[in-house]
């Protein structure tokens, strides 16, 4: 899963076919943007030291909101968990399920809601988000998947966001076809306004609310319901790709790196059933457990029970078996 923007040299904004052609599908970066230079190859990546800074800076900046928590009212520290649910969901149940897999339909007000949801996550605009994570899939744990763990921990959590893509992210990016992504207008409009919708959604209302509502003050708004908030919820994002590709067993599939890791899926509302995930991306349970600890999961069943949401994909349960039985390490 991608981490935040970096604004890397985007192509002016346009119609689906265009930005294809302009090469937006794989040459803006929130690794530091743009193409590597000749001879970048592997290990030897440049450092984006305008992202080393600014990740520092956040992460200090969180470690001090710690010591806020007592001074806070209780309500603040309730508004700061509702908007990381929010923020999870633009993600999961937003760019992660609908826009990146493809696994259910849901109508307008909703994909306005994720797309909202998903400012607030300040993680790229969905169609980065979305096209950095087919690519991910389709060339998982090679020079070709932006956060390969094969490089570590570290890469696969936060260093990927330091350096710039690998040229074979950029080269076999551009073999994947993304027009159905801006074939949305709401993943149009979301990109072509990203700043403004990530300043307002990220930053200006999580701290206003409580400052304007119950008299919160500014300082406590900002360092926990946006500062400390947003960075627990990048980090939750990363152990997707870091930890669920380390940690944990792989019932489904024995012979890929990602694992069915508990403590992920508790963080991340559902997304650590990562084993699973990888052998039936188009499940949009991301999980064989349906609603056992997944929010996510609960979300998109309460939106189509609403009617917003249509069209759910489901792995059944003798294809799920039989994979088991011919791939998977006989964990439970």
């Amino acid at each position: 899963m991608p981490g935040p923007a970096a604004d890397g040299g985007k192509a002016p904004f346009g119609n689906a076919k265009g930005e294809i052609r302009a090469g937006v599908g794989v040459e803006d970066s929130e690794g530091g943007g743009g193409r590597e230079r000749p001879g970048a190859r592997g290990q030897r990546q440049n450092i984006v030291w305008r992202n080393v800074v600014l990740m520092s800076l956040l992460h200090l900046g969180a470690v001090y909101s710690l010591v806020l928590i007592p001074k806070a009212q209780p309500l603040t520290l309730l508004w700061a968990y509702f908007c990381f649910l929010l923020t999870a969901l633009g993600v999961t149940a937003g760019a992660h399920r609908l826009w990146s897999h493809r696994s259910y339909k849901a109508k307008l007000p909703l994909r306005i809601f994720l797309a909202a949801a998903n400012s607030m996550a300040f993680q790229n605009d969905i169609f980065e988000w979305s096209r950095d994570h087919r690519v991910h899939h389709k060339y998982s744990e090679t020079d070709a998947d932006p956060h390969n763990a094969r490089r570590g921990f570290f890469f696969s959590h936060v260093g990927w966001l330091f350096v710039r893509k690998h040229r074979d992210v950029i080269e076999k990016g551009r073999r994947l076809d993304f027009t159905d992504l801006l074939a949305d207008p709401v993943v149009r409009f979301q990109r072509k306004y990203y700043k403004i919708t990530v300043v307002l959604m990220c930053f200006v209302v999580p701290t206003l609310v409580p400052w304007y509502i119950w008299g919160e003050s500014l300082w406590n708004s900002y360092f926990l319901a946006s500062i400390l908030r947003y960075t627990i919820s990048l980090n939750v994002t990363w152990l997707v790709n870091s930890a669920a590709h380390m940690y944990g067993n792989r019932p489904y599939d024995k012979h890929i790196s990602p694992r069915q890791n508990p403590l992920v899926t508790l963080g991340a509302i559902g997304e650590g059933f990562h084993n699973y995930h990888h052998t039936f991306p188009f499940d949009y349970s991301a999980s064989e457990f349906g609603l056992n600890f997944n929010p996510t999961t609960w979300f998109i069943d309460f939106m189509c029970w609403l009617g917003l949401a249509t069209d759910r994909k489901r792995a059944t349960k003798p294809m799920i078996e039989a994979r088991k039985a011919r791939t998977g390490d006989g964990s439970a």
